[in-house]
């Protein structure tokens, strides 16, 4: 599909019409096995349901084709996709630099899970490229991991500079792209190595599938992350391959809508009196506002806030009406969390720690009006 737009591959891409039946959407295949012509004759490669399903096949052709990735593998969680990632790349001994803000669970992964291990781990502000210098000039990471948007605080990373910088190095260089999705930013086109996802988030896009994904710039960096997928089994089952999918086809669309919701809900927040700071790179005060605007089509769903004291902040995120109170994001309903209390628990007291007095928005696709009228009464109430 390298011939056609973002918004056609996502529609086509491993979706070619069943060969038997014509069906346009090709079936969910649960079969958890598969029958061989002779011993080891193997009929499109299929043989066991952990090595191999055609459903997954299909998704994983298209998580390549929308992020312009040479191999992708699906999982069965963000995590899982993860996990073997760095359990593929490192060895004990091996360092990862880490951004000081991201997703709670990819920290507890490194830091409690992997440490033990024998997996070193640096954290730098990411986002600040004099401080990446320092870093890689103190010691070369195996891989340096950045998100960008990051998770709460929206900071926004060059991702072309600091492959530039990881690459000189001899780093490897991994983007999680969940915030921005490829509809909005193309990490391999600027310069990563690995794209990780959480395909729960905005591919999956209604909050009814669990799921993650790798996709890999040169395939021959996927092979050993593929071993492990199939040898310690944490694949994505054929009914969640198939929710993704079918996630994926309008993601170009709800992409736009939760971009626009976005920024209208930032705007409102920025002039709001009862609103401390506004995390959100679509504004033009925001930090990285110019990068992100130079390596992004649009700024997306997710808007943090700052409301000065905690309290204040979970009366807010306790008072919503059509804001549903939940972990997660990326859904075409629109959420509102505590990170201190909820995503980002695990990292309380460490270098990654969230201010207690943010809220953050995952601002879904419902009328931009209700969705203003009820931050309006919340911050009326506070």
């Amino acid at each position: 599909m390298t011939d056609h737009k973002f918004a056609t591959a996502a529609v086509h891409a491993g979706q070619e019409p069943d060969g038997a039946t014509g069906a346009v959407i090709p079936p969910v295949h649960f079969s958890t096995t598969y029958a061989q012509d002779g011993i080891g004759g193997l009929r499109g490669g299929y043989e066991y349901g952990r090595a191999g399903n055609p459903t997954r096949t299909a998704l994983e052709t298209q998580l390549a084709a929308i992020e312009g990735g040479a191999r992708a593998l699906s999982f069965a969680s963000g995590l899982a996709a993860e996990d073997a990632l760095l359990r593929a790349l490192l060895q004990p001994g091996d360092e990862v630099l880490l951004g000081n803000d991201v997703y709670g669970g990819t920290y507890r992964l490194l830091a409690r899970v992997l440490g033990p291990w024998g997996v070193k781990l640096r954290v730098v502000d990411i986002s600040d490229l004099a401080a990446v210098d320092a870093a890689l000039a103190a010691g070369t990471p195996k891989i340096v991991w950045v998100e960008t948007p990051s998770n709460p605080l929206l900071r926004i990373t060059d991702i072309r500079a600091l492959a530039a910088k990881a690459h000189a190095a001899g780093s490897i260089v991994v983007v999680d792209n969940t915030f921005a999705s490829p509809a909005l930013q193309q990490p391999i086109a600027l310069g990563a190595d690995v794209v990780v996802h959480s395909t729960t988030k905005y591919l999956g896009g209604h909050s009814d599938v669990v799921g993650g994904a790798l996709v890999f710039a040169d395939a021959a960096l996927a092979e050993q992350p593929q071993f492990l997928q199939f040898a310690a089994g944490g694949v994505s089952g054929p009914l969640d391959a198939w929710l993704t999918t079918r996630g994926i086809k309008t993601l170009a669309v709800r992409m736009e809508r939760h971009s626009q919701n976005g920024q209208a809900v930032a705007d409102f927040l920025a002039g709001h009196g009862r609103v401390a700071r506004v995390y959100y790179p679509g504004l033009a005060s925001h930090p990285g506002h110019e990068i992100a605007a130079s390596q992004m089509s649009a700024f997306g769903g997710i808007v943090s806030l700052a409301l000065g004291d905690a309290a204040a902040a979970r009366r807010f995120a306790e008072s919503t009406r059509l804001f549903t109170l939940a972990e997660s994001l990326g859904g075409v309903e629109s959420l509102v969390n505590y990170p201190d209390a909820m995503t980002h628990a695990s990292v309380r007291g460490t270098e990654l720690a969230v201010p207690e007095d943010v809220v953050r928005l995952s601002v879904g696709i419902e009328h931009i009006d209700d969705l203003l009228a009820d931050l309006d009464q919340t911050l009326a109430g506070l």
